[in-house]
């Protein structure tokens, strides 16, 4: 019941967008190539921010 006012962090909100975003690609695909290639690149810059905060945080 307390996670509906938990606020999430940076590292969650870059993790649900990037799978919106594959999925978005995956199913674009099946029709216009062109459009999932860009939105798949989006998703791979959303990636590497990803894999930058994770790596700052087991810095820690």
């Amino acid at each position: 019941m307390y996670t509906w006012f938990k606020k999430q962090t940076q590292l969650e909100k870059l993790k649900k967008r990037y799978t919106a975003l594959m999925r978005k690609s995956y199913n674009t695909a099946l029709y216009n190539s062109e459009k999932s290639d860009r939105i798949h690149h989006e998703a791979d810059e959303v990636y590497k921010k990803i894999q930058m905060l994770t790596l700052k945080s087991g810095d820690k």
